[in-house]
């Protein structure tokens, strides 16, 4: 299993948060194609992911927001 970097990110590092809820409707498979394809073509990582009793997902996504800094 890979190690987890859990330090805060550093100074000046801004996140940007989506959160999505799956029906359970929806099977695994789908949902794991889905989240797959906001990650590629929108660059979301999974942040965390909660499974109500009532079979919801629950699942917010992060993505680092980058500044462009002006140079004089």
């Amino acid at each position: 299993m890979p190690a987890v970097d859990r330090r805060p990110p550093r100074p000046g590092v801004e996140w940007e948060f989506d959160n999505v809820t799956f029906s359970r409707d929806y099977s695994r498979n789908v949902v794991t194609r889905l989240l797959v394809e906001r990650a590629e073509h929108g660059g979301w990582v999974l942040d965390r992911l909660r499974i109500t009793p009532d079979g919801k997902r629950h699942v917010i996504l992060r993505r680092k927001i980058i500044r462009a800094v002006r140079t004089a």
